[in-house]
């Protein structure tokens, strides 16, 4: 499954018959402006993915330059403003790594568009998993009930749920910088590890996919047990050994809510990005995206949330508790 080949620079998208990429630049348009797609468009739209997805790996080479995102988790406006700081698709290459629903007003808009960019520009967009895009977790976050309030029935929902399982788990970016939505995993050792595993499967609650979409780093070293209960904490031991027996020097992750949009732990093995800034419309944080240029030199744009007609502005503060 592994598509080394392909280069960034190359923007031609899928071959197509040959009314459907005005077609596809339509429903583009309409979703830049917070227009959700008809039930059949999203419907075709998640057939197109599929045939794209599953051509992927499970750990998807990534050319530089690349800017590299966290959580976005339906916060649609917020999602358009990282494209004003960040630049263009396709014009900015771009890498997501998870949580696009739950929590915010727009996950429907937010994951269509990003799935309707990844079919447009397949070389240009790369979309991971994160532990969001479940079928489990979208029932109780949120991202179910906004697709029955908004469609009148569950069948979009089904239709992105049966996608997110061909989603790549992690990425490589110039056999360098390691990217994926949560964090290591007891069963995994080697990057090949990762390649082996079936992930066109709903997310286990146990097991090396699990902890790929749910760990997260700490401060005390080996394993741990996760307060979210499932995958592990991991300590600097385990990123230094994982890094350096993989030829890595970097772990990027999401994942975590963390004030400033980006934070640096484990003596710089790990980085964790967060996109969604003023998260769930009350927590104050900024957001931040990590730009990495042709020689691997990284640079992080913060951002505040967009400012919305009739909605409130919520003045940034210390959260009260860890969401």
């Amino acid at each position: 499954m592994e598509d080394v080949g392909r280069s960034p620079a190359d923007v031609s998208p899928v071959v197509f018959e040959p009314t459907t990429i005005p077609t596809l630049d339509g429903w583009i348009e309409s979703l830049m402006n917070c227009k959700q797609l008809a039930e059949a468009d999203v419907q075709r739209l998640c057939d197109k993915a599929r045939e794209v997805l599953q051509e992927e790996s499970n750990v998807q080479p990534v050319k530089c330059p690349v800017t590299v995102c966290g959580d976005i988790h339906g916060q649609f406006h917020d999602l358009m403003e990282l494209f004003k700081i960040g630049g263009p698709n396709p014009d900015t290459n771009y890498l997501f790594m998870g949580d696009y629903v739950d929590r915010g007003y727009y996950s429907v808009e937010t994951v269509t568009l990003l799935v309707a960019l990844k079919i447009r520009y397949p070389q240009r967009i790369t979309i991971l998993r994160g532990n969001h895009e479940s079928r489990q977790i979208t029932q109780v976050y949120g991202f179910y009930d906004e697709c029955l309030r908004k469609y009148g029935n569950a069948n979009v929902w089904k239709y992105f749920t049966d996608i997110f399982d061909f989603l790549p788990l992690t990425a490589l970016i110039d056999n360098q910088i390691f990217c994926l939505h949560g964090g290591l995993s007891p069963s995994i050792d080697t990057l090949d590890n990762i390649r082996g595993v079936d992930r066109v499967q709903e997310v286990p609650h146990e097991g090396p996919m699990c902890d790929l979409l749910w760990s997260d780093p700490d401060d005390r070293c080996g394993w741990g047990i996760s307060p979210r209960g499932a995958g592990y904490t991991f300590g600097q031991d385990i990123s230094e050994a994982f890094n350096h027996n993989n030829g890595l020097t970097l772990i990027a992750r999401a994942h975590q809510l963390v004030m400033e949009g980006y934070n640096w732990s484990q003596d710089r093995n790990v980085v964790t990005i967060f996109s969604a800034p003023n998260y769930c419309y009350r927590c104050g944080n900024q957001a931040a995206i990590m730009e990495i240029d042709e020689h691997l030199k990284y640079t992080f744009l913060q951002f505040d949330p967009c400012p919305r007609a009739g909605e409130p502005m919520v003045s940034r503060r210390t959260p009260d508790y860890f969401l």
